[in-house]
């Protein structure tokens, strides 16, 4: 691979799954960019949002996805709001090609309902947080270099070889996978 494969999307998008098997079956690092931020601050996102706030956690966001696209070349995940920084959009466009895990409301409400993990969602509403998060952030997301449809009930193993072929027909250069 010559470019990074940048996955973006809504968080519960299977970003994190389907980017990690990608990996697995192209032979190249998988990079979390939530877990690296994490990792540097010592402290989990929602305390970091807690602590320090939104502004400060984007700004720690844009300085780890920077460090990891200037790395060796892989698949990385990317938080759900991380695609909505210009800066960021800039920095994916000039090392990878960004692929949009398209996911409808039901599957990511279902995916990430019982997880207390979302900071974003800690609100009276936490389903109609999502919804709208999903309308602001969809017209974004669809600028994207590529955009996957991630189906509910796809595996898997059955998403990431969707998405290599859907790879194979829009990269020239996308390598084998063995």
């Amino acid at each position: 691979m010559k470019r990074h494969i940048v996955m973006i999307g809504m968080m519960g998008a299977g970003k994190t799954a389907i980017g990690s098997e990608l990996a697995r079956r192209l032979h190249v690092p998988f990079t979390d960019s939530d877990a690296e931020i994490e990792s540097a601050a010592a402290m989990s996102i929602g305390e970091i949002f807690a602590r320090d706030g939104e502004a400060f956690f984007r700004d720690r966001e844009a300085q780890v996805l920077s460090r990891i696209l200037n790395g060796p070349v892989g698949i990385v995940s990317t938080g759900g709001g991380a695609w909505m920084q210009a800066r960021n959009r800039e920095l994916i466009r000039a090392h990878g090609l960004s692929v949009w895990l398209n996911c409808d409301l039901e599957t990511l409400w279902h995916r990430v309902r019982q997880r207390s993990t979302r900071p974003l969602l800690k609100t009276p509403d936490p389903r109609g947080t999502l919804a709208r998060l999903l309308d602001e952030r969809g017209p974004v997301y669809a600028r994207a270099d590529v955009t996957f449809n991630a189906h509910a009930d796809d595996s898997i193993e059955a998403a990431a070889t969707r998405l290599i072929e859907q790879l194979r027909s829009v990269v020239p250069e996308f390598p084998e996978v063995k």
